[in-house]
């Protein structure tokens, strides 16, 4: 008897050891704006759902030096980009932005090194850049699940169109999420007889405001 149970407890401990984040201190994290998950931690891996504005995850590990933490929504597992979750302060128990979350918050993700990429050879210098950040403060000074910038519904000519003529993806360091900002050295491409252009960023088709630069929608 004492042998299976030694051994239960050395399968158990293994099990947990080789989760990587298993051990680690988890928190509930909020979404300020519709939020992907992806398969890995970096915009270049493919993304397995979508954590809605105002709703909570909880974050089982943030991987070291990285804005990407590991998460768990409604039993879909993947890796969310920390500067649109926040989390409850204990000691003052006002939300912050889990990037700047303390040591003491949440546990360190360790990823699989044989997570699938949609980019062959992504880390030798596909992220061409980084998206110039979008709503993280408006979470904390205006509610949870405000929203920075213009939000538009385009007509379906508009869909259409984006969907028939796709562009070659562009990677940057960052999530695609509304207000976010796309830099100059992106080409957009326009569309006939409307207001906004597109390109194709991070595996995702996007609108673009041609003047701020801002992504007013996201093709999911």
């Amino acid at each position: 008897m004492k042998n299976a149970l030694a051994k239960t407890a050395l399968a158990t401990t293994a099990g947990l050891l080789m989760t990587g984040t298993a051990l680690a201190q988890t928190a509930t994290a909020t979404a300020t704006t519709d939020l992907n998950i992806r398969s890995g931690p970096g915009p270049q891996f493919e993304t397995v759902g979508v954590i809605a504005s105002g709703d909570s995850a909880t974050v089982t590990g943030c991987v070291a030096d990285s804005m990407w933490c590991e998460i768990d929504y409604d039993g879909t597992m993947g890796y969310a980009y920390s500067d649109y979750l926040t989390v409850a302060a204990q000691a003052q128990g006002e939300p912050i932005v889990l990037t700047e979350r303390p040591p003491e918050l949440v546990g360190v993700a360790e990823p699989s090194t044989t997570a699938n990429s949609t980019v062959t050879g992504a880390a030798g210098g596909a992220i061409a850049g980084a998206l110039i950040g979008g709503p993280v403060g408006a979470a904390i000074g205006a509610g949870l699940g405000a929203t920075a910038g213009v939000v538009v519904d385009p007509p379906e000519s508009a869909r259409t169109y984006v969907t028939s003529n796709p562009m070659e993806p562009v990677y940057l360091e960052g999530e695609v999420v509304v207000g976010a900002q796309v830099p100059d050295t992106v080409t957009a491409e326009a569309i006939p007889d409307y207001e906004y252009d597109y390109v194709y960023i991070n595996g995702q088709p996007v609108l673009i405001d041609p003047a701020s630069r801002e992504i007013v929608y996201v093709f999911r």
